[in-house]
This record gives C-alpha cells, structure tokens and sequence, in this order.
C-alpha cells in the first residue's frame, strides 16, 4: 500500500505533486468558463472548479486561480458581473483543453479555438454555441481565500440554456444523453456512463432504484 505522508508530499517533484493532488479525488465537473469585458472582448478558459451551493436560491461557486497578467476572466466578472458556464463535449474537448494556454488579454479564446459565442435577453457574457448545457451566472459574492490566494466566486444561475430533450420530466439534466464530458488532473477526460439513480434515503428503508430515465 502507498502510504505518503505531509512531508513527502511537500518533497515530491513539482509537476508529479501537481498531477497527484489534482487528480486525487477522482472525477470533477468540466465546463468552459465564458465572460466579456466591459469593451466586448470576449474571453473563454476551460475549469474543472464549478460546485453546487443551493437551490433557493439557485447558486453555483468556482475556485478561481490568482489573477494574472494574461488572465482577464476574473477581471471581467468583477467588472460586469456576468459569466456562463458551458459544457464540454467529445468532439470539442481538444479545443477545449487549448483554452488553458496563455493567451493575451485581447485575444479571445473563442475565436482562437474555434467555439461560437451564443448571446440571450441581453446578457453581457457570451454563451457557447456548441455546448448542449449552458449556464448563464450574476456574480453574489466573492471571498479570496488567504491560504494560496485563490478566489471563490458564488453566482446565482439566472440563465438555463439546455437542447431539447436534456432535462428530463422531474428536472433531472441528462449528462449521458448532454454528451457532458468530465475530468481527471488537469488533462485526462472521461464521458460519463449511467450506473443507476436511487430513491430518497430514508432511515430504516433499503437503497432501491427508481424507474430508469436513461
């Protein structure tokens, strides 16, 4: 059995504890992270960060790294308040990982890596076309973390743009049918596979599955 303690970790090579920590919990949500400027350059980044916060009202965090130079994703939502959240497909998931390069802050993703920008009612931040589950974000809090200066971002989900057919008849989004992709580290991509859906658990009833939908 491994067994590698705090102070090996911190002895590890950088790039092995890089892939190790980030990897260690297995499967995270993938979405491409959309924003605009207050001048209209639009800007996209692939993260692996988005969590659920609550349903009333309805609210997504993400881990924000600290702002860099070349980085205009927090800089945008600061400035308009505005951000969307876009699955990843199969078919794009290469273009999608190119999001992570240092570009300029007046070079946008969209256009660099091939993904259309899809607008709705006005909304400052650009929606990706290809994605087949969309979020479009108003940014409610911020709260910098001062143990390795990251960010997290609390935002109220006030845009659900899904294709037919993704959200199933009790509300439930279908991420098999979606082609919603996942990740691993920081560059392995999986697609998910359905094992089952369980009822409500209840003290003193057994785990039993519901009526498949998919």
């Amino acid at each position: 059995m491994i067994n590698i303690s705090s102070e090996q970790i911190y002895q590890l090579e950088k790039q092995y504890r890089i892939s190790l920590i980030n990897s260690l919990v297995g499967y995270k949500s993938l979405n491409l992270l959309g924003t605009a400027s207050n001048e209209g350059i639009t800007n996209l980044c692939i993260i692996s960060s988005a969590f659920h916060l609550g349903a009333n009202p309805p609210l997504l965090g993400i881990v924000i790294r600290p702002e860099r130079e070349q980085n205009s994703t927090l800089t945008n939502i600061k400035s308009t308040g505005h951000y969307t959240l876009n699955n990843v497909l199969p078919e794009w998931y290469m273009q999608a990982h190119q999001t992570s390069a240092y570009y300029p802050s007046d070079v946008s993703e969209f256009d660099t890596c091939g993904f259309q920008k899809l607008y709705t009612n006005h909304f400052k931040a650009p929606f990706v076309k290809q994605s087949t589950i969309r979020i479009g974000l108003e940014l409610r809090e911020i709260i910098d973390l001062e143990i390795n200066g990251t960010t997290i971002l609390i935002g109220e989900i006030v845009h659900i743009l899904a294709n037919d057919d993704m959200i199933a008849a009790d509300g439930t989004v279908d991420h098999v049918k979606a082609k919603t992709m996942s990740v691993a580290g920081l560059d392995a991509y999986f697609l998910p596979q359905a094992v089952g859906r369980l009822a409500y658990a209840k003290p003193g009833i057994e785990p039993h599955e519901l009526n498949k939908s998919y």
